[in-house]
């Protein structure tokens, strides 16, 4: 009985929610009204940025409370999360993900070599960056950048 009368007492214990995203969300952004559906896609990644990214939808960082829900089916994404360099062989199925995604659709670059190839600039399997092959609306960077800095970005998105 002791540890339930310590747990009512101490009552609940949590860490105050981060600012609201500073500035206007962009026009596609505001368009998404609050909430998106988000894709993950790797187009040659050395799987840094995927575990930062699972990371800010855990229940420390927990992305979901201001308005992003992971999907599966890039048809249901109104966000491409994309991570590392595009490599040959992943530069066409990009293509065709971020061209199955409905509109309005934003994508995200996320981590350094999404951003600019990083360590893999200059490879003989290398694509180039993610903007590149297709359209890049927000950057997101870092190697890896922190579950902070993604879930700034999605808030960034959702304006919540």
């Amino acid at each position: 009985m002791g540890l339930l009368r310590k747990i009512r007492e101490t009552g609940r214990v949590a860490e105050p929610a981060p600012p609201r995203p500073q500035g206007e969300p962009s026009e596609k952004a505001r368009q998404l009204a609050g909430s998106v559906q988000v894709r993950c896609v790797d187009a040659g990644s050395c799987n840094g940025c995927e575990i930062e990214i699972a990371a800010a939808f855990n229940p420390v960082h927990d992305a979901e409370r201001y308005g992003a829900r992971l999907v599966a089916s890039p048809r249901h994404a109104d966000v491409a999360l994309v991570t590392g360099p595009v490599t040959r062989n992943m530069a066409e199925p990009l293509r065709r993900t971020v061209a199955a995604m409905p509109e309005p659709r934003l994508v995200i670059a996320v981590g350094d070599c999404a951003i600019d190839c990083g360590e893999f600039a200059g490879g003989y399997g290398v694509e180039g960056a993610v903007r590149d092959v297709v359209p890049v609306d927000l950057a997101v960077p870092g190697c890896p950048p922190e579950p902070e800095a993604i879930v700034a970005a999605l808030r960034g998105v959702t304006g919540r």
